[in-house]
């Protein structure tokens, strides 16, 4: 079971107990749901048809900032060089549970 959605201008593809890191995003007690679903799959290969009211709930584990990245900027015979770098902000959360269609598929417990 796994379902895609789309956060932060990007798109994910998630199943109940996955962990990943979106951009920073508002959250209310430490809880976060995702209504911008673009597909689910509950078996291999067939997508559900009616998408109506699906939604992706989740919990934030953390935040924190990525790793820093160089930008370089140069251009030859002007002596321009310019140097700049970059962390990205995250919010780290765990997929407990995909509603679709009043299914709710949630993650195993271990």
């Amino acid at each position: 079971m796994y379902a895609v959605i789309r956060t932060g201008g990007k798109q994910y593809r998630v199943a109940p107990g996955d962990t990943l890191k979106i951009e920073t995003t508002a959250h209310e007690n430490g809880a976060l749901e995702f209504s911008d679903v673009l597909a689910v799959s509950g078996e291999e290969g067939k997508f559900e048809q009616e998408l109506g009211g699906a939604k992706v709930l989740a919990s934030v584990v953390g935040e924190g900032r990525g790793d820093k990245i160089l930008v370089f900027h140069f251009k030859r015979k002007k002596q321009y060089k310019k140097m700049q770098g970059h962390r990205q902000n995250f919010v780290e959360v765990k997929i407990n549970e995909i509603l679709v269609n009043g299914k709710s598929f949630k993650a195993e417990a271990k």
